[in-house]
């Protein structure tokens, strides 16, 4: 009796393991982006203030939302001003199931951004270690080449640095009127 499998069952139990997706590079996934949003239908991009107002106006709970659309489907002279009860039904249920899409963009968004954060912070580091271990080595004759670009770094690095000039104030603080300040006293001192 062997106990060694067989080919066949290794590669089934190989091919029930997981594999990684590949990972794609940025552009090739702002493509794919930008096809998936021509694919979404309605995208209404909303000024800052459009956005306030809508957001204010649409806050309503779900018991008040299915109370009024008892109210469309009460009487025939509602739905005919408002609309059948199932048509709201159905933007109720379109709205709800669009929110799901929102948490996974903005879940999205949020990896991205973050992940690029961690990028940019590995990038900031990797500067400063180049920025001091060159200038340890510029030191050295042997490293004569490192001098300029260790000498450009210094001057790069000073723009941020410099201070802006302080600002004047506008105007001194105005000065109690003639006669109306009063001369302080100290318990040791009498008044004059």
């Amino acid at each position: 009796m062997s106990t060694n499998p067989k080919p066949q069952e290794t590669r089934q139990a190989a091919a029930e393991i997981p594999q990684p997706a590949p990972t794609l590079p940025p552009e090739t996934l702002v493509d794919q982006l930008r096809i998936m949003r021509t694919q979404i239908g309605e995208v209404t991009p909303l000024t800052p203030e459009q956005r306030k107002t809508f957001h204010n106006r649409s806050r309503t709970n779900n018991a008040i939302v299915q109370a009024s659309i008892n109210v469309i489907g009460a009487t025939e002279k509602v739905s005919q001003a408002l609309g059948q009860a199932a048509d709201v039904r159905q933007l109720v249920d379109e709205a709800n199931r669009w929110t799901a899409v929102e948490d996974e963009l903005r879940g999205m968004l949020s990896g991205v951004a973050g992940a690029n954060l961690v990028r940019r912070q590995r990038i900031a580091l990797i500067t400063t270690q180049a920025f001091i271990i060159g200038s340890q080595l510029a030191r050295d004759p042997a490293n004569a080449a490192l001098v300029p670009h260790v000498q450009e770094l210094k001057r790069l690095k000073s723009f941020p640095r410099r201070k802006k000039p302080v600002k004047a104030p506008a105007s001194p603080p105005a000065a109690p009127a003639a006669g109306t300040a009063a001369t302080p006293t100290t318990p040791g001192n009498p008044k004059p």
